[in-house]
């Protein structure tokens, strides 16, 4: 975590030096204000050198949260971590819906921050969005497959690059890496415009994208201003697009290769200076030898491509994000977070996941909500995921790694003299997943 420069908010002196000189020694760059009001004027006046800000809720003058608002003003891809006092759930939870990344609550542990830290650094950054929502953490993850995908969006968001195809099965997360291409961009300040191919009517989707002049078709009463206007100077986001009609690829081929396009029933053409970024989980490939898609738009989309990995490619990440989803959804309910017993990791680690990180959000949703607070073991996940085949299937995996994972982790104490800050460095994981594992295997300190 070498040169990371970060911005420490909070009005506690003693807080504020214990963090910085701990910091310091990972080899972080500390910025520090002691209010909303000078936080926001060093991130305004300041360099645009600042890559995270830990920011506490009970601050002087403008609190926390107005403080946020203003960071994301100002710097919208800008990562965030809140500071929370020991029972403030509800400002917890508005701080989350307000955009912060990720929230520690005080007291907490050195490891507890400096894994919260490496998590968010991983992760693209919150994006602005039309409904108020903050990203989704589906991008969270420490396996290779991740740590790759995350180095491609960084380096692609900040290229010139404005035709980008995303592929990968339903739920892996397409949605989020469009966002994060918008988010780490030049284009930030302007609009992120999300369009399902699949969703709208094929007679209005012509009209939805270029827009239509008054009467250019019945029920035309008003003017109607299109998605691709509506986006120019910043991203717009072809979801599923090979479900666009043929008629309708021929006039999005024209507007990506001259930035000119017609509203309906419009007598002169218009031009707009937009990233389109273009998703499918389909085979366009197939797709264009069977006739259903035109192979000039297949290679004009076609130029950078970004593979996005599914669940099951991503190793130990489905427990990360398990235990992710697990805390969220009990900030967003307000209780006690679910717990995962052995047999239960098993089965989650030894699942297909066919519906990727959506179908995991979701059984943990369902989960935290009929058993708020409860250690949950593998007979109270879906049927599927627990039969007597499969179950024994998942507990002996799940014993087969849990020995690899004892010898590797002991083996790597023995060559660090019992250093964990070592250990986890030699083990390539963050010291907080090294302690959780510490925890879980039984091993002394």
């Amino acid at each position: 975590m070498s040169e990371i420069h970060v911005l420490i908010v909070d009005d506690e002196e003693a807080l504020v030096r214990s963090l910085s000189y701990a910091l310091r020694a990972e080899g972080m760059r500390i910025s520090t204000a002691g209010s909303g009001e000078a936080a926001l004027e060093r991130v305004k006046g300041g360099p645009a050198d600042i890559d995270m800000v830990l920011l506490d809720l009970g601050l002087p003058g403008i609190d926390g949260l107005a403080t946020l608002d203003g960071l994301r003003a100002l710097q919208p891809g800008l990562p965030v971590i809140m500071i929370s006092a020991h029972g403030d759930t509800r400002a917890a939870v508005q701080a989350v819906k307000g955009g912060a990344t990720d929230y520690l609550t005080k007291p907490f542990e050195l490891d507890d921050l400096l894994a919260t830290i490496a998590s968010t650094l991983a992760t693209p950054g919150p994006v602005a969005e039309s409904d108020g929502q903050r990203m989704d953490a589906g991008l969270h993850g420490q396996s290779p497959a991740m740590c790759t995908l995350s180095a491609a969006v960084q380096r692609i968001a900040r290229s010139s690059a404005t035709r980008i195809l995303l592929l990968g099965e339903s739920g892996t997360g397409k949605t989020l890496v469009a966002q994060a291409l918008h988010a780490h961009s030049s284009r930030v300040a302007h609009a992120f415009i999300e369009v399902n191919c699949a969703a709208l009517p094929e007679q209005l989707i012509e009209a939805e994208l270029f827009g239509s002049e008054k009467g250019a078709y019945t029920g035309a009463h008003q003017k109607r201003v299109g998605l691709v206007s509506q986006a120019d100077g910043g991203t717009l986001f072809l979801d599923e697009i090979g479900e666009l009609p043929l008629a309708l690829q021929a006039k999005l081929l024209h507007f990506l290769e001259n930035g000119s396009y017609r509203a309906v029933g419009a007598n002169r053409a218009s031009n707009a200076d937009v990233r389109v970024v273009a998703a499918t989980n389909r085979d366009l490939a197939e797709d264009v030898r069977l006739g259903r898609f035109r192979e000039d738009l297949f290679y004009r989309l076609n130029v950078i491509t970004v593979d996005i990995p599914a669940l099951r490619e991503r190793g130990d990440d489905v427990l990360l994000l398990a235990e992710y989803f697990a805390r969220r959804q009990a900030l967003e309910e307000g209780v006690e977070a679910i717990r995962f017993e052995a047999d239960c990791l098993a089965a989650l680690r030894a699942h297909r996941w066919p519906g990727n990180v959506r179908e995991l959000k979701n059984l943990i949703e369902r989960l935290t909500i009929l058993s708020p607070g409860r250690a949950i073991s593998a007979a109270l996940l879906p049927a599927p995921m627990h039969g007597p085949e499969l179950a024994s299937e998942a507990q002996a995996l799940g014993d087969q790694l849990e020995r690899a994972e004892r010898e590797l982790v002991t083996d790597a104490l023995s060559r660090t003299a019992g250093h964990k800050g070592l250990a986890a460095h030699l083990l390539g994981i963050s010291r907080h997943a090294l302690k959780r594992r510490l925890q879980r295997l039984g091993i002394e300190r």
